[in-house]
């Protein structure tokens, strides 16, 4: 439930970048792209990669960036680039943000694009303040971030990062069947080219993505925005449960080998092998019988589960413990399981000089860790990177209540102007 306006003060005005009277709000854009891919049926929004949704929010930015004069173009990967160009032209060193506009199904109006509102703002604060910038200044809009219709989490960055094989990506299906190159095609994107792009690589100094927090931090704290110092160690992996597909009328009680119900166990069982180990999380979010008929007993199922530890070793453990324990169960059924990974990203820590500086600039914000993975992450392991949070009064994301009341995003929009200032301004990369 969304909480009453006054159940939050309003944040003091604590940073120094403050708005034209006729510049653009943050809660303003997203109320522009606010009918744009909602759920009727789930509730909120389901804006896959390649979706009408998100295809129109894709062409959203591009025109809200143009308007702002930014250089605009789409790489091999998908990945939106804005650029404001400093005097020389060079596009070196440069200061990135941004974030991702599609979403999980069914989910919230701001994961994703509260960033990308906030970096388009940010500009508008920086052009009214007269800046001048000596490093260029980047937007950047990343494509599958949440992984929801081809099921590697932050797709773009890491096809940027050479993280992800592209013949791995190519091959990769939607739960249509429809592969990652056929549907990249039909949107216009050569398949052929995607992949690591170190020259682009190159032109990064730094990259700061604002977010939604996806918690209850800012909450406790009673502070509107945050700075991320981590992000848990997590990761996908698909289970196979194989049984004997057959009739559920003709087929005895006694004579099954009914994969449901060894997936059944084995969700039971992954939940409380999780409760083991200190900070661990397992969830099994998707669930897919084959051939799915009420009057069928299954001869598959496929289980998706997503595992996360900030301790590396102890996400390795709890999951091989985890696929034995399904062998076990499944054996029961009378059926067989098998486990493999989709994607996976180890603990990522931010660029501490970054966030030193980060905490110079916004000094009444305080540093907060998250379970949630970002394309900041990712980036993380070639440039330096940073995160910026924004209180979520309901402490709820990936669903519709997820929130973020307006006078907190228009404070994150004056925070990340301000982060892209102190910047902006500096010769050299931090870090």
């Amino acid at each position: 439930m969304a909480l009453p306006s006054q159940a939050l003060p309003r944040p003091a005005a604590a940073t120094s970048v403050q708005a034209e009277p006729s510049a653009a709000t943050v809660s303003g854009l997203l109320r522009d792209i606010a009918d744009v891919g909602r759920d009727r049926a789930r509730g909120g929004y389901s804006r896959p990669v390649f979706s009408n949704a998100e295809t129109e929010l894709r062409s959203w930015f591009i025109a809200e960036a143009g308007r702002r004069g930014l250089d605009v173009h789409t790489d091999h990967n998908g990945i939106i680039w804005a650029w404001w160009d400093t005097a020389a032209g060079s596009r070196r060193n440069a200061v990135v943000t941004g974030s991702h506009l599609d979403s999980v199904p069914g989910g919230g109006e701001y994961d994703g694009p509260l960033g990308v509102a906030s970096a388009l703002v940010a500009v508008d604060f920086l052009k009214a303040r007269g800046l001048r910038p000596r490093r260029p200044l980047a937007i950047a809009v990343f494509p599958e971030e949440e992984g929801s219709r081809f099921g590697v989490a932050c797709l773009g960055s890491r096809l940027l990062t050479g993280e992800l094989d592209p013949d791995k990506a190519r091959r990769l299906k939607d739960p249509d069947g429809n592969t990652y190159a056929d549907v990249a095609a039909a949107n216009g994107q050569d398949p052929r080219l995607i992949g690591a792009d170190y020259k682009t690589l190159q032109q990064l100094g730094v990259f700061v993505e604002l977010h939604v927090e996806q918690g209850r931090g800012l909450i406790d704290l009673n502070q509107p925005v945050a700075i991320g110092s981590s992000i848990l160690g997590h990761g996908r992996w698909k289970l196979t449960v194989t049984g004997e597909g057959n009739h559920a009328g003709t087929t005895l009680m006694k004579d099954r080998k009914d994969p449901m119900i060894a997936a059944a166990k084995v969700m039971v069982g992954i939940r409380d092998t999780a409760r083991k180990y200190r900070d661990a999380r397992a969830t099994v979010g998707r669930i897919q019988p084959v051939p799915g008929g009420t009057n069928v007993i299954a001869s598959r199922v496929d289980l998706w589960i997503d595992v996360r530890h900030p301790d590396d070793s102890i996400t390795a453990a709890l999951v091989e413990a985890i696929g034995l324990n399904a062998q076990v169960m499944a054996a029961e059924e009378g059926c067989t399981a098998s486990l493999t990974v989709e994607s996976l990203s180890p603990t990522a820590h931010f660029d501490t000089s970054l966030r030193d500086r980060l905490k110079e600039l916004l000094p009444a914000a305080p540093v907060l860790d998250t379970g949630a993975g970002h394309d900041a992450g990712i980036l993380s392991s070639q440039i330096p990177t940073a995160m910026l949070f924004v209180r979520n009064p309901t402490g709820v994301s990936h669903s519709p209540d997820e929130l973020v009341e307006d006078w907190d995003a228009e404070a994150g929009a004056v925070a990340l102007a301000d982060s892209l200032a102190g910047l902006l301004g500096e010769a050299r990369a931090v870090g």
